[in-house]
């Protein structure tokens, strides 16, 4: 008896644990025809009718999407959030337009800015209903790892004798205006010959909380071919830039398990030149590497693992100089960052490109497109060598995967 009872123990807790070391299957939100759909596992499933949706965002728990529904000319944007467990979509605060929204952390609470005004969201059963007022003057803002406070940049403003600094605040998620909650994080001293910007924008935390990635932006006409990519550390004492990008926040992306930073280097809005992969140390930005070829460019990057970063790379194309800008046709590779060997693994058709690589889990995601503009598949294969497979069609750009916490 005591036999038969352990013999069934052992397949009872084998079989149990088969089944949570199971991958899970993948969620995400994505956008079909201006409308919000999400996708779990199989089954595909339209969550609006008769909207403009752009920017889908996963509360931390996956239990809402937010996003925002306006008009073609983007004059209008209005803030929506649809509750997955009661199937709908619904306004925390009637027309609330805004461009700029971010879920907490480590709860279902989002902040976003109305113009330049900071506001969180109150919680009235379970669900983000009204706001609070946090910080006047936002210009672009994050929460901090904890969920309790926030980085903002103001925009700095331009006086007779120039443009002036570009401050950085630290301000409580509960600030609710008051100065005391308030407090100067990092003034940018900013100047023509080598960091010219008027804000910063797109920012990210390294894996263990201890440094902040951003993009300084300049005026207008001259964001569009050079940025400055900046580092501090989370004290606000270490400030440094690290080169010259794009203002694309996607090409830039910090290490799983350490404090490197990888990102696309160069100038110039055009992708057809000068658009190289560079990772950098922290703290004092030493050793960084460039790891593309002479003759590519590489046009988006994510890490595979501490050690391997996938790119989407294609050939230069020096000839051209002026007429429609051609389509940079890329193919996902892996670099080794340690031995710098690179090899392709994907291997779209003449006349496709591979681009928006993302891992989720164990699982590598790409956007597939016959042209930068059209509709494409979400491709799917188990790390570097599985079997690829089409996951999505037809989509207008990257779906947003719900990624578990820690993941």
């Amino acid at each position: 008896m005591k036999i038969r009872l352990l013999l069934f123990l052992m397949i009872f807790l084998g079989f149990h644990a088969g089944i949570t070391s199971a991958e899970s299957p993948l969620t995400a939100a994505f956008i079909r025809d201006h409308q919000l759909w999400i996708k779990q596992g199989d089954k595909e499933v339209q969550l609006t009718k008769d909207a403009y949706v752009r920017s889908p965002k996963w509360s931390y728990d996956g239990h809402f999407i937010a996003y925002t529904d306006g008009e073609e000319s983007g004059e209008r944007s209005e803030l929506y959030i649809y509750d997955m467990e009661k199937r709908e979509s619904f306004q925390h605060y009637p027309h609330v337009n805004t461009f700029s929204f971010k879920w907490s952390p480590v709860r279902n609470q989002l902040a976003y800015t109305d113009g330049t005004l900071l506001n969180i969201t109150r919680e009235k059963n379970g669900r983000p209903q009204g706001f609070e007022n946090v910080s006047l003057g936002v210009s672009s803002f994050e929460w901090t790892p904890n969920g309790k406070e926030f980085i903002v940049s103001a925009e700095s403003s331009l006086t007779p004798a120039g443009w002036e600094p570009i401050h950085l605040f630290k301000v409580a998620s509960d600030a609710n205006l008051s100065q005391d909650k308030i407090h100067p994080f990092y003034t940018i001293q900013t100047n023509e010959s080598d960091l010219f910007a008027i804000y910063a924008n797109d920012f990210k935390w390294s894996y263990d909380g201890k440094w902040l990635s951003m993009i300084a932006i300049p005026t207008a006409s001259w964001s569009n071919d050079s940025n400055s990519l900046c580092v501090i550390d989370n004290q606000g004492r270490q400030f440094q830039k690290v080169g010259n990008m794009l203002g694309f926040g996607d090409w830039v992306k910090w290490a799983p398990a350490s404090n490197q930073l990888a990102y696309i280097s160069g100038e110039g809005r055009f992708f057809v030149k000068d658009k190289k992969t560079a990772i950098a140390d922290m703290p004092a930005i030493k050793n960084e590497k460039v790891y593309t070829p002479e003759g590519y460019v590489d046009l988006d990057l994510e890490w595979l693992s501490p050690n391997e970063v996938i790119v989407a790379r294609a050939k230069e194309n020096l000839e051209w100089n002026e007429g429609p800008v051609p389509s940079m046709y890329t193919a996902l590779y892996v670099i080794d960052i340690g031995s710098s060997i690179q090899k392709q693994i994907t291997f779209p058709k003449k006349g496709q490109l591979d681009r928006n690589p993302l891992l989720v889990g164990d699982q590598l995601t790409w956007m597939r497109r016959s042209s930068e503009y059209r509709p494409g598949e979400v491709w799917v294969k188990d790390g570097v060598n599985g079997e690829e497979y089409v996951w999505l069609k037809n989509i207008e750009e990257a779906p947003v995967f719900y990624k578990k916490r820690g993941n």
